[in-house]
C-alpha cells in the first residue's frame, strides 16, 4: 500500500528547522508562494510575541523536486532560523507548570530544562506547517479544499455556520486580526488578548478545520489505526499546547438522543458527478467521518488549545531543580495568545492527514497514474446499484 510519511528535525533556537516527506507521486507542482503564505500566517494572528518579528519563515526544498514538480524521491525542507543561538542559550531550571520542562528532564536524567524545551517549543510547528501546505498542492489536484479558522478565544464564542462557500469563508478569516469569520466575535477576542496582556496572562481557545470535496471511502474500518478520524485526532494531538480534539458535533453527542444526533441520507441523482456521489445530508453531525472513512461530507475537525504556559506577570509555583526548593517558573519569550496559529498549524496537519489517505487508497508512482486511478474509482462507484 502506498503510504506518505514525513519526520521533523530542529530545536527552537537552532541552525534550521528540517522536515523529510516522502510518498508523493512525481509530477506535482509546488506552489512556493503557497506554501511560504501559509508559513506566514503561522506567524501571524494578534497575540503573538517577540519572536515573530524576528524571524521570517520561508521553505527551502532542498531535494526531491525538479523545475517545480515532485520526482518520486524524498522531500528535504529546510526553514532556516534567523535566531540561532542554541549554544549560547542559559540553563533554565526552574521548570514552568504546563511545558515540557520537568517531565523532559526527569526522562533525560538532567537539571537543565533546556535541552526538552528547545525541541517541545511550539517552532516546531512550523515544520508541519510546511509539510501540510506541500501536501495541499496534491489535494488541490483532486479539488479538496482546506480551510481553518478561530470559533474561540477564552470566553467569546463565535458563530460559525455551515457554510460550503469556501472562498466567502476565507474572506471574512483573512479579514480578522484573530484568523475569525465571525467579525463581531473578532473584535471581542482582540479586546479579551489585550486586557491579558495587560493582566500578565495568556489565553486558550478552540479552532476548527473543514475539508471540502473527499471522495467516500478514504481511510477504513478494517483496523483501528487505519481509521481516518483516529488518524486526524492523533495528528491533532501532536500539536504543541492541544488538550482537546472533536469531530463533528463531537463532545455534544453526550447530551443528545440519537435520533437528534445521526445525519439521515438522501439521494440526489443531479449529484451523482459530486465526491458525495449524490448522497446527501440535511446535517453533518458525524464531521464527515463514519466508521473512521469519509462519507462525503465535509470533515469537521476542532480542537483546544490550552492557555500558553509561560506567564510574564504571574509566574507560576515550582521548584528549583539544582536544589529542590520552592521558586518561581524561569520566564521564556512567550506570546499572550497563539490560538490563531494553532488554527493554521491543525488545518496543515488536518491535510496532512486527508492527503496521507488519498495516497493509500488511489497512489500511483505519478500524478497522472493517481488521477486515472481516482477516476476509475468514481466511475465504479457510480455504476454501483440499479442496472440503467
Amino acid at each position: 500500500m502506498a503510504t506518505l510519511t514525513y519526520r521533523t528535525a530542529g530545536e527552537s533556537h537552532g541552525p534550521a528547522l528540517l522536515s523529510i516527506l516522502e510518498g508523493l507521486p512525481a509530477g506535482l507542482e509546488l506552489d512556493l508562494e503557497f506554501i511560504n503564505n501559509e508559513l506566514r500566517r503561522r506567524q501571524g494572528g494578534y497575540g503573538r510575541g517577540g519572536r515573530q518579528r524576528i524571524e521570517t519563515d520561508a521553505a527551502t526544498i532542498l531535494s526531491g523536486v525538479r523545475r517545480g514538480k515532485t520526482i518520486g524521491s524524498p522531500l528535504v525542507v529546510q526553514i532556516a532560523n534567523k535566531d540561532s543561538r542554541l549554544d549560547e542559550t542559559p540553563a533554565l531550571v526552574k521548570p514552568r507548570p504546563g511545558h515540557a520542562d520537568l517531565a523532559g528532564s526527569v526522562k533525560w536524567l538532567s537539571t537543565d530544562c533546556r535541552e526538552t524545551l528547545e525541541r517541545a517549543s511550539a517552532r516546531e510547528t512550523a515544520n508541519r506547517v510546511a509539510v501540510g501546505a506541500i501536501t495541499r498542492c496534491l489535494l488541490n489536484e483532486f479539488d479538496i479544499s482546506v480551510v481553518g479558522f478561530v470559533v474561540q478565544i477564552g470566553s467569546v464564542r463565535a458563530n460559525v455556520a455551515p457554510n460550503d462557500n469556501i472562498e466567502a469563508l476565507r474572506k471574512l478569516i483573512d479579514q480578522s486580526e484573530v484568523y475569525c469569520p465571525d467579525a463581531a466575535a473578532s473584535e471581542k477576542m482582540i479586546e479579551l488578548i489585550k486586557a491579558a496582556k495587560v493582566e500578565g496572562d495568556t489565553l486558550g481557545g478552540i479552532v476548527e478545520t473543514r475539508v471540502y470535496g473527499c471522495p467516500i471511502g478514504l481511510g477504513s474500518c478494517a483496523h483501528w489505526d487505519w481509521k481516518l478520524d483516529a488518524r486526524i485526532a492523533g495528528e491533532v494531538m501532536g500539536v504543541q499546547a492541544i488538550k482537546g480534539v472533536e469531530i463533528g458535533l463531537g463532545f455534544a453527542m453526550a447530551e443528545l438522543p440519537g435520533s437528534q444526533v445521526h445525519d439521515p441520507i438522501t439521494f440526489d441523482p443531479a449529484l451523482r458527478d459530486s465526491p458525495s456521489l449524490g448522497f446527501v445530508r440535511p446535517t453533518n453531525n458525524a464531521g464527515g467521518l463514519e466508521g473512521g472513512m469519509t462519507n462525503g461530507q465535509p470533515v469537521v475537525v476542532r480542537a483546544v488549545m490550552k492557555p500558553i504556559s509561560t506567564l510574564l506577570k504571574k509566574p507560576m509555583p515550582t521548584v528549583d531543580l539544582t536544589n529542590k526548593q520552592a521558586s518561581k517558573a524561569d520566564y521564556e519569550r512567550s506570546d499572550v495568545c497563539a490560538v490563531p496559529a494553532a488554527g493554521v498549524v491543525v488545518e496543515n496537519v488536518v491535510a496532512f492527514e486527508i492527503a496521507r489517505a488519498m495516497v493509500e487508497k488511489f497512489g500511483g508512482d505519478s500524478l497522472a497514474e493517481m488521477k486515472t486511478n481516482y477516476q476509475n474509482f468514481l466511475s465504479a462507484a457510480r455504476k454501483l446499484g440499479p442496472k440503467t
